[in-house]
């Protein structure tokens, strides 16, 4: 029977550390002995409206957290030791949470609901706990039932729907938790708990209304009582309803039409008249329909003669009234807005639908916004001044360069003179503004730009003078300047237009990022970021020697950080910000000196210098190994070739702590990234670390811990790890090949109806045939026949994916590239095999046809290869 655990459970939360260190030992020790009783116990607590409400709260807490949890092989894990509990205790189990749901202490009531729902979660996809719904509409159907009884049975619909997929109800079911939820809903029947519960928990259920959506009757109901929810006297029943239309508009666009005019109704009076969190739920029902339209004009091909939108053109018919409406929302600005990026009010959501307007109508909503523009932006309030340009930014983006071009033209000075605006919060948009315009209107290497030789200088003065404002405004202006140099990427000589500002330009931003001001703001990175941006867009040709100026400086402000005196742990994440900012410069100073052979002297000057401060980084962060400085390395095993060999001996341990680095994968992920360009730089002089390496990399690879997204970059590295050592390869085969064998059939299992695994799989296929050609390419001139037992079962897959439609660009050239180095490598030891293969034919002509010329040439070059043979 359960164990009486109400003392542990208190002592667990006492103030004195002694008896709460023994009292979570004991709790510890009882969930190790005993884990089905362990539950059992912690349910029937929770249960028991006899006990005091701190033990219960906590045995609710420990029950929901034994059941879930965040990381996914944890998940896995409590889920098996669910399974695994004998079937008469889990029953005794839910017993007792379903009981709990009609206990008289709401926080009780609410645990219970979320613990039956973690529960459901586990059982109901494997077809376990069929007669849940049942009970908890048992709850709802009966008259005399409690109010607080109903409500909890919502939440709890409402969370099981949120933890099930819509596939693991039958239609009967949903219909059924469809009606208490929308009978929930009713004002006649029911008091504000009751309905608040049944609004949120139709938000949870509408995914799995797609049947119902689809029959009018059934469709006008639900709308009807959504529509009248939205009108309720409580604030937050208003808000539920209208997040449940968001929702809809979302997921049930096409079906809207005939409610239209009522929504328009309800939103527009929630906009001008509501409290602010249901006013910002209306806006963003608008921002829900813009995103629709934007989705369904992007898959509007010419090509296959549609002449008409085949959307419904909701926003285009609102404009003459809904474009008003936003208008006016940007003049609700609260007083220091502008101080904090996370603050989400009124005017800013009414300015980022603004923008989604402009990107589904394009043209149309000029008109509609420049009056307003006109009329507010000389306005003694600053309001007036800043609504004004906000919406004159917000539309930057959607309508033709012809139709903004003439309007940029003439605004773009008045532009520069509001930089000196009396108002922070004008100045701050101005900003944003400027930054939109050379983002999207300034871009010499396409011919068009709003910026002229003539203005230029003036532009350049002006960011530099207002990087020195308030931190909140240099941030923006960090942006502009970005936007501006990006654009003279790629411009041929119209990129020399800004090299005579160069050094002032890096001097400012240098200045900036040492601001002390900032607190908490992102000004710092934002310089840097902006710095990188201005070295990687320069010619290198006119600015070489100022980039070289740069790299003492940089590499001294590196060397400054080691000695930040580090007290606290704010400290510590602190002086790990910078130095991650300041190798990303190095990084990118790196990769523009190396470059060119003339510049790339200066790189193998101070390597030795900047490989000994990253060696330094790696220390400070004992228990991460930094990206940045990863990627630092990289950049400068490129520039430095054969001649990084001298610094393998110390780089090595953090090499492999990098690889190691399972909590952090994305560090794991760029550390292969590393090896691969180190073997690049090396060739067979990274003999010595392979042994290594390879251990490392083969234990990733059996890894069910590590992030699946590291794993195709692993064998990509193998085939990097081939071409550098050649014949020495031969001893990793037994166990890499193995590996990408199992992957191939893994790929070939794949779920195809979820992008993100289609995505994967490219990734994964794409990487096998890459380790596949380099290891051959590797093994060519001196031991082919070492990979003559593979050579089949290759074939067999590059024919999979051959027939595969969803392969993408990338996969194809490298199994075509692949299917090359085997008929190079091999030669006429895989004369039977091709002859058995009618596929590649078929394969190699769908390539020679294609209209990237990569693909073609490489493809060309494979059927030489495969004649050859023939």
């Amino acid at each position: 029977m359960a164990m009486e655990i109400t003392q542990f459970l208190l002592a667990a939360q006492s103030a004195d550390a002694k008896v709460r260190t023994e009292a979570e030992a004991s709790l510890r020790q009882f969930q190790e002995q005993n884990m089905p009783v362990f539950l059992l116990s912690l349910s029937v607590e929770l249960s028991n409206d006899d006990k005091p409400v701190e033990s219960r709260r906590l045995a609710g807490i420990v029950l929901k957290n034994s059941l879930d949890a965040k990381d996914a092989i944890r998940k896995e894990q409590l889920v098996q030791q669910w399974m695994a509990i004998d079937i008469s205790i889990k029953s005794q189990i839910k017993d007792s949470l379903l009981r709990t749901l009609g206990s008289s202490v709401p926080e009780a009531r609410h645990t219970a609901a979320q613990v039956i729902a973690k529960i459901a979660s586990i059982e109901i996809p494997r077809k376990q706990w069929p007669e849940l719904i049942g009970s908890l509409l048992n709850n709802m159907t009966q008259k005399d039932k409690p109010a607080a009884l109903k409500q909890a049975t919502l939440e709890a619909l409402g969370y099981v729907c949120e933890e099930i997929s819509h596939q693991d109800l039958v239609q009967d079911e949903v219909n059924a938790v469809l009606t208490a939820v929308v009978q929930g809903m009713n004002l006649a029947e029911h008091g504000p708990e009751v309905r608040l519960a049944a609004t949120k928990a139709l938000y949870n259920a509408l995914e799995f209304a797609q049947t119902n959506f689809e029959n009018e009757m059934e469709r006008n109901y639900i709308m009807k009582v959504v529509c009248d929810t939205a009108m309720s006297k409580e604030v937050e029943i208003r808000q539920a309803a209208f997040e449940c239309l968001v929702a809809i508009a979302s997921a049930y666009y096409e079906v809207l039409e005939p409610y239209m005019q009522t929504l328009f109704q309800l939103t527009s009076n929630a906009v001008k008249g509501d409290e602010e969190t249901v006013a910002l739920q209306a806006i963003e029902f608008w921002s829900s329909i813009c995103d629709e339209e934007i989705e369904l004009q992007e898959f509007e091909s010419p090509e296959s003669g549609d002449s008409g939108p085949p959307h419904s053109g909701f926003i285009e018919k609102a404009l003459p009234s809904l474009v008003p409406l936003l208008l006016e929302t940007l003049l609700k600005q609260e007083e220091d807005q502008d101080q904090d990026d996370t603050i989400w009010n009124i005017s800013m959501a009414g300015g980022t639908c603004l923008g989604l307007v402009a990107r589904t109508v394009g043209d149309a909503i000029v008109p509609l916004v420049m009056p307003f523009v006109e009329s507010n932006i000389l306005k003694p309030d600053w309001r007036c001044r800043e609504a004004a340009t906000y919406a004159f930014g917000s539309i930057l983006e959607g309508p033709t360069v012809e139709k903004l071009s003439p309007l940029v033209q003439a605004g773009l000075d008045f532009l520069l003179n509001a930089m000196k605006d009396g108002n922070n919060h004008v100045k701050d948009t101005t900003a944003w503004t400027l930054s939109r315009i050379f983002e999207l209107l300034h871009s010499p290497a396409s011919g068009f730009s709003i910026i002229s030789p003539e203005n230029l200088k003036r532009v350049v003065g002006v960011l530099l003078e207002s990087i020195k404002d308030a931190p909140n405004v240099a941030e923006k202006v960090c942006g502009a300047i970005y936007y501006l140099v990006q654009g003279y990427e790629d411009a041929g000589p119209s990129a020399s237009l800004w090299s005579p500002y160069l050094t002032d330009i890096i001097s400012c931003l240098i200045s900036t990022a040492d601001r002390t001001d900032g607190g908490d703001s992102k000004l710092r990175s934002s310089a840097y970021e902006t710095l990188n941006e201005v070295v990687r867009c320069s010619n290198i040709a006119e600015t070489s020697s100022i980039i070289a100026q740069l790299l003492p400086v940089i590499m001294n402000k590196l060397g400054q950080t080691m000695d930040i005196q580090i007290v606290s742990s704010d400290d510590r994440e602190k002086q790990g910000d910078l130095q991650a900012s300041l190798c990303g410069v190095l990084q990118v100073i790196i990769q523009k000196l190396s470059s060119t052979d003339e510049t790339k002297t200066i790189i193998l000057q101070a390597a030795d210098q900047i490989m000994l401060l990253f060696l330094k980084v790696f220390g400070c962060r004992s228990s991460t190994v930094h990206e940045e400085a990863m990627l630092a390395i990289g950049a400068l095993a490129y520039a430095t070739g054969s001649q990084f060999e001298k610094y393998m001996p110390e780089f090595y341990k953090y090499l492999e702590m990098g690889l190691q680095n399972f909590e952090e994968y994305q560090v794991c992920g760029i550390t292969v990234g590393v090896v691969g360009d180190i073997c690049r730089a090396l060739d067979d002089k990274v003999l010595p670390y392979c042994d290594g390496i390879m251990g490392l990399l083969l234990k990733d690879l059996a890894s069910s811990e590590l992030h699946r997204s590291v794993k195709p970059p692993i064998f990509s590295c193998f085939g990097d790890i081939a071409l550098a050592i050649g014949e020495h390869f031969e001893k990793y085969v037994p166990y890499a090949l193995p590996m990408m064998q199992g992957a191939a059939e893994i790929c070939a299992k794949m779920e195809t109806a979820d992008e993100e695994m289609v995505d994967y799989g490219n990734q994964l296929r794409r990487s096998i045939f890459e380790a596949y050609s380099g290891i051959l390419q590797g093994f060519k001139t001196v031991k082919p026949d070492v990979m003559l037992p593979y050579a089949q079962h290759l074939l067999k897959f590059i024919e999979l994916v051959s027939r595969d439609n969803q392969r993408d660009e990338s996969v194809t050239k490298a199994a075509v590239a692949v299917m090359g180095d085997l008929a190079d490598a091999l030669g006429s030891n895989i004369k039977l095999l091709l002859k058995d293969c009618l596929f590649y034919d078929e394969f190699l002509c769908e390539c020679l046809r294609s209209d990237d010329e990569q693909l073609k040439e490489t493809a060309g070059w494979t059927q030489g290869m495969i004649q050859r043979v023939m």
